[in-house]
């Protein structure tokens, strides 16, 4: 099986350390202390926009000065690393598929990310930065499944006959869609997997 997974959010928790240095920002730029609890504001994935008020040039200021340090502070969700680990065994392939950024200044994206699954011996076919477009990507490569923590990512993926798993965050946990496959974490995600593989071999038979 070709399996497809999002790295922010769904291998990596990525907005704690986003917010993190969002805050070091915002106090830098506007001279005032900011010390909120930002993680339990986010309702969407515009959170910068929103808790911030940021227009996309101070945004693009921020991730010049401190993209670097959000994605090497990046922690890894429990047992990601396992899970990928047994799906590799199985003989499936892996597929990561990001819209991390790429051409920051002072920020070199693809090695830090391989640095990141490397530091955990995660085993990946494929590194794919900046993909915007997941459901075009998915289509040309023939990905049986991508794991995801976007909700509107599952929804096209669904609405087009692909299949997904959407890791559930603060950003999508009160969106109720009965298509589409939620779970809690990396145990759940690679049973939901074993069921897919179930229903391909009846298929085949």
């Amino acid at each position: 099986m070709k399996i497809g997974i999002d790295i922010d959010d769904t291998t990596f928790l990525t907005v704690k350390s986003m917010l993190k240095y969002a805050d070091i920002f915002e106090e830098e730029i506007s001279g005032e202390p900011t010390n909120r609890d930002s993680f339990g504001l986010i309702k969407n994935r515009y959170y910068l926009k929103a808790l911030y008020g940021w227009d996309e040039k101070t945004k693009f200021a921020f991730f010049d000065k401190y993209y670097k340090n959000v994605l090497k502070e990046c922690t890894m969700l429990s047992n990601a690393d396992k899970t990928i680990q047994k799906l590799k065994e199985e003989g499936d392939t892996i597929h990561f598929i990001t819209a991390r950024l790429m051409n920051i200044k002072n920020c070199d994206t693809e090695a830090i990310t391989r640095k990141s699954l490397d530091n955990f011996n995660i085993p990946y076919d494929s590194l794919n930065l900046h993909i915007s477009d997941k459901l075009t990507f998915c289509k040309e490569h023939e990905i049986d499944v991508l794991i995801e923590d976007s909700y509107e990512t599952c929804r096209e993926l669904a609405d087009n006959g692909i299949k997904s798993i959407l890791m559930t965050t603060k950003m999508n946990s009160d969106i109720e869609d009965k298509e589409i496959v939620r779970v809690n974490n990396w145990d759940e995600i690679y049973e939901e997997i074993k069921k897919y593989k179930k229903l391909e071999n009846l298929e085949n038979v």
